[in-house]
């Protein structure tokens, strides 16, 4: 079943197209300190090669403020036009006005408006990050945070709701602290065509009756995102079912998946993982081609268990580690379904439909060596040492024949 995106009206950040018909964009932020100029650009490219489309970073302090300009300086000499998001709080006004180069270089400015300030100290505040971005023809994401409501907002339906539940509570004072936010900065001159909406909560249920509103009541472009998700796949599988919800009903045109990383970063870092995780959630849903497909079976009592595994995870390693690469040099590669099955059983049959596959010979097989497939029929018999790289190898082969051609 196809997708019907909501309406919403374009915005440009830099030169990327967000909302309309553009598609759904990823977004990731840097968790380094952004004064750190050299690890910040690093993270930042990492990012953009992996597949983020707009990189968010957090400007804390005038040594944050005052970075920018080199980091932005750096990233166009290395060929990196990703655009920047700078996440303010508390002092963005401030920021913003002390720093002038970084209000210019920054492609857009993320506010909370629970962070603000109170009363006539937060139109004051957000008035003057208005000025600013309406100056340099900037963006703004307006993204309220059930952390951090606006306390009129919250004071307000409370007196006049006092019977109802403190989720039922909580979810109209997101909604009503980012409607309110979103028509103030029409009033004070911002363009609609420069403002993004945002309204992250950590309930599910929660999330999803306020982005189905917002959806219904505006047609700002929305950014989608699950806070405070959690750690490793729990986090992941929240973010996952949360999107996929509201992605199914058209709703969202940029998105980021923000998960905890553990103790141990591994080899591949968490930030990188987020993107990746935002790529899969858009494929799986088909709305976005980020990645070959691999697919495999479960294995069983049939298979031989430690190959298996062990032939899964070195082809998964490869297609994933490769496939951002292989956007650039094999347009249309993430469209490749790549098979690696665990017994002739459930070898060519239930992968017919992969473009290349393998089929292992499982326990006790007749034939102790994996079979390649191609387009669903059987080509060869895999007779070297270490089959793994030679199937690797017919990748690479089959990509150069069929996708570069």
């Amino acid at each position: 079943m196809e997708i019907k995106r909501r309406e919403s009206h374009e915005i440009r950040v830099r030169s990327l197209a967000i909302g309309g018909e553009n598609p759904i964009r990823v977004q990731s932020m840097t968790d380094t300190r952004t004064a750190e100029v050299a690890s910040t650009v690093r993270q930042i490219h990492a990012l953009a090669n992996e597949g983020s489309e707009l990189v968010r970073i957090a400007i804390l302090d005038s040594k944050d403020a005052g970075a920018v300009m080199e980091i932005r300086s750096r990233l166009d000499d290395a060929g990196c036009f990703v655009p920047l998001v700078g996440d303010f709080h508390f002092d963005g006004h401030r920021l913003l006005e002390d720093h002038p180069a970084c209000a210019r270089v920054l492609d857009k400015y993320r506010i909370n408006p629970g962070n603000l300030g109170f009363g006539n100290t937060h139109d004051e505040h957000f008035t003057r990050i208005l000025d600013v971005a309406i100056a340099n023809g900037k963006a703004i994401r307006i993204g309220a945070n059930w952390g951090s409501l606006d306390d009129a907002v919250k004071d307000r339906l409370l007196s006049e709701h006092p019977q109802w539940p403190m989720n039922r509570l909580l979810e109209h004072a997101m909604l009503r602290s980012t409607l309110d936010s979103a028509e103030f900065a029409l009033a004070h001159g911002l363009p609609e065509d420069r403002m993004i909406l945002s309204a992250k909560v950590s309930h599910i249920p929660t999330l999803i009756a306020i982005y189905r509103a917002l959806a219904a009541r505006t047609t700002f472009p929305l950014h989608l995102g699950l806070t405070e998700a959690g750690t490793g796949d729990a986090g992941i599988i929240a973010s996952t079912v949360a999107m996929t919800h509201l992605l199914s009903e058209g709703i969202g045109d940029t998105l980021r998946v923000s998960v905890t990383p553990g103790q141990d970063r591994g080899a591949v870092d968490p930030r990188i993982q987020e993107v990746r995780a935002c790529q899969h959630i858009l494929q799986a849903n088909a709305l976005r081609r980020f990645v070959p497909t691999l697919i495999s079976c479960p294995g069983c009592g049939r298979t031989d268990r430690v190959q298996f595994q062990s032939f899964v995870h070195a082809i998964e390693t490869y297609v994933v580690d490769h496939a951002a690469d292989w956007r650039t040099r094999y347009p249309g590669s993430e469209n490749l379904v790549i098979a690696v099955m665990g017994c002739v059983v459930n070898g060519i049959k239930e992968a017919q439909h992969a473009d290349i596959g393998i089929s292992l010979p499982g326990r006790g097989g007749r034939n102790p060596h994996p079979t390649l497939f191609v387009d669903g029929r059987a080509v060869g018999i895999l007779r070297g040492a270490n089959p793994q790289q030679e199937f690797i190898d017919r990748i690479t082969a089959f990509l150069d024949e069929r996708v570069s051609s």
